[in-house]
């Protein structure tokens, strides 16, 4: 009957002909968002990241389910001893994909990981030029100005040259952002006039190949019988089924109709693992849901009026109604399992009169408006952020505030963010590499300003102390200085760390191998179906 029910779902889905059904091996993920493209240098969600994870590879990668770093499109790499050159000896014989538009003349090479870093280095770029794009996460941690130059020295040899240590370079280029793409590719969609077709009719190396993708509805892969690792590759097709109410993926997991789904409600949680079908894995969350105050916006550009929206959020309530028991209170801009995280730090005490106290001293006259930020989907740090804004507007309606809560469509959500236009947002992190700077930097750096800094805040006390703690290497040196830094994020409240959640990933029995990432992904290489 669980068969015949896939089977139905697969050819409903237009994925599979009659005569194949007893032979392929066919997954259906339940998704919960629409990604904007496929070119992941562009993104940092985990929606986008997720629909491009299954077509391409990096030159180092992270082992599944763990933060080690691992040889992918390189096999191995030498670091040399002043820590600025990174010499990386690449895989032979990777074959790149093909499409109804494109088929590859030959094999991957240097070529193709100085295109993809190039793009995103050189702004006068002739591919950049044609096809003017933004890469956050790039900029966001310096790579724009830190990466000096990029060679090859031979077909399969790249060596990257660094202006200055960067003691988290190898962990960074296992991120979604430094997905290797083709230069035969790119320079095919120049000469046809569709560079955009990079983001939207994605070409890679790993272990599916996109085929479809229906906005709000489908994406659709098949297994790489050419992939390098053939043994990984245990799915014949991989379909996302995009659907953005939890109930409805719970619903189809039930019904057989996908066999894994991601960030159930905690409502749910009980019976889904009273249901022998299933099964639940869990683990706590490297990530953090915060309310960002964006800093170039009066009345928040002022501390004590931060301090004192702070005070007045009942964080307990919250983790109580929105997290339920999936959830712990965060009192810090990390997870408490990140390295050098500062545990001596407090939080401010829950006052509402201190709070409006403050305000009174700052000037704020009541029925000031201003506007709360709510995501429109679920996220793993988040998992009702309607709910949570509305408890929110109540906390801040009693200092006299008015609050109008804001959703867009979740694309569009980050997009406006970035730009500034919030007041107030809800937001949050999964952490991306297992180092201190994917959140004190990427978060809350200046540079991060138009991508992953949403408060932005911009504190030259605190942002010297981050990129000093990323240009040395020793661990106790940049735990002293990142607890420094937290201290002083602490003191000036460009957020409010809510909640750190607890990760639970429902699946049906029949998955086997299925590892929780650490970093939000979810991976289907090596993954196989009964």
């Amino acid at each position: 009957m669980r068969h015949t029910t896939l089977c139905t779902t697969l050819i409903a889905l237009g994925l599979l002909g009659q005569a194949s059904l007893s032979q392929a091996s066919n997954l259906v993920f339940c998704s919960e968002g629409s990604p904007a493209g496929f070119d992941t240098a562009q993104y940092t969600s985990a929606t986008d990241n997720d629909a491009a994870e299954p077509i391409y590879n990096r030159l180092v990668e992270f082992e599944r389910g763990g933060t080690a770093v691992q040889p992918g499109l390189a096999t191995r790499w030498e670091v040399s001893e002043d820590g600025l050159r990174y010499t990386f000896h690449l895989r032979e014989g990777v074959k790149f994909h093909a499409n109804k538009a494109f088929s590859p003349s030959r094999d991957f090479n240097a070529d193709d990981v100085l295109f993809t870093f190039n793009r995103m280095l050189d702004k006068q770029h002739p591919f950049r030029v044609a096809y003017p794009t933004e890469f956050p996460y790039f900029v966001s941690m310096g790579l724009d100005k830190n990466i000096a130059r990029i060679e090859k020295t031979g077909p399969l040899t790249v060596v990257f040259t660094l202006n200055t240590v960067d003691a988290a370079f190898i962990q960074n280029l296992a991120m979604a952002f430094a997905s290797v793409l083709s230069a035969e590719y790119a320079g095919h969609l120049l000469a046809s006039g569709k560079p955009s077709d990079i983001n939207q009719q994605p070409i890679g190396t790993g272990p599916f190949v996109f085929q479809r993708y229906q906005k709000d509805s489908q994406i659709r892969y098949k297994g790489n019988k050419d992939y390098w690792a053939p043994e990984r590759v245990k799915i014949d097709n991989l379909v996302f089924s995009i659907n953005i109410d939890p109930s409805v993926r719970i619903q189809k997991l039930r019904r057989n109709e996908c066999q894994v789904t991601l960030h159930p409600r905690p409502a749910d949680l009980a019976a889904l693992r009273q249901d022998s079908k299933l099964q639940v894995l869990q683990q706590p969350g490297f990530n953090l849901g915060y309310i960002a105050y964006n800093t170039q916006h009066p009345p928040f550009d002022r501390v004590e009026v931060r301090q004192a929206m702070d005070m007045a959020v009942n964080k307990q309530a919250i983790i109580q109604a929105v997290y339920q028991d999936s959830g712990q209170a965060a009192v810090n801009a990390m997870p408490p399992t990140q390295w050098s995280y500062d545990d001596s730090l407090k939080d401010a005490p829950y006052n509402p009169d201190k709070a409006k106290q403050l305000l009174q001293q700052a000037g704020v006259k009541p029925g000031t408006e201003v506007t709360l930020w709510a995501m429109p989907v679920q996220r793993p740090y988040n998992p009702n952020a309607k709910l949570m804004a509305e408890m929110l507007q109540a906390d801040w309606s009693k200092l006299g505030f008015k609050v109008r809560i804001v959703s867009y469509e979740w694309g569009e959500y980050l997009k406006r963010m970035k730009s500034g236009e919030h007041d107030i947002a809800l937001i949050g992190w999964t952490g991306d590499n297992g180092d201190p700077d994917n959140w004190l930097g990427t978060l809350y750096g200046c540079d991060a300003i138009g991508s992953n800094n949403y408060s932005l805040w911009c504190d030259p006390q605190y942002d010297a102390l981050v990129k000093k703690a990323k240009q040395v290497t020793d661990r106790e040196q940049r735990t002293a200085l990142y607890q420094q830094a937290q201290q002083r994020l602490n003191q000036q409240v460009p957020i409010t760390p809510v909640a750190h959640s607890t990760v639970n990933q429902p699946l049906s029995t029949k998955v086997q191998d299925f590892k929780v990432s650490p970093f939000g992904r979810n991976v289907f290489s090596e993954v196989s179906v009964d």
